[in-house]
């Protein structure tokens, strides 16, 4: 099994299809303003967005998306415009991450955790 993608939800899939782009994903699907999807720079999961009334209530969904030169990497994002939470932060896991949230709320990590992505220490 592999995860093939994630699906957001959205009151305002334009504001959303411009603020990933502008992250760097690539638009492969646009059916807008219901629906638009995104393949991931590298690798191949793709993350999708979708048209609700409402959004969900509470903590909601958190999306990873890994970067190898993250600090760079949100340097440039900053130089755009977009606002972070949390700056490169390294973490008690061992992952470094930089959160930030998209038009809807939902909330953005970026993270770098080389080895200890997949084998932390603590590994069964």
């Amino acid at each position: 099994m592999n995860l093939n993608q994630v699906t957001i939800p959205s009151v305002n899939v334009p504001a959303s299809l411009a603020f990933y782009q502008q992250l760097g994903l690539r638009l492969i699907v646009n059916a807008a303003p219901r629906y638009i999807r995104f393949e991931c720079p590298n690798g191949t999961s793709t993350l999708s967005v979708h048209r609700v009334p409402t959004l969900p209530q509470g903590e909601g969904i958190q999306v990873y998306f890994e970067c190898d030169n993250l600090d760079d990497y949100v340097m440039e994002l900053q130089q755009k415009g977009i606002v972070f939470e949390q700056l490169p932060t390294n973490q008690p896991w061992l992952w470094r991450e930089a959160s930030l949230k998209d038009p809807d709320n939902n909330r953005l990590i970026l993270f770098y955790a080389g080895k200890n992505r997949k084998n932390p220490p603590w590994r069964v």
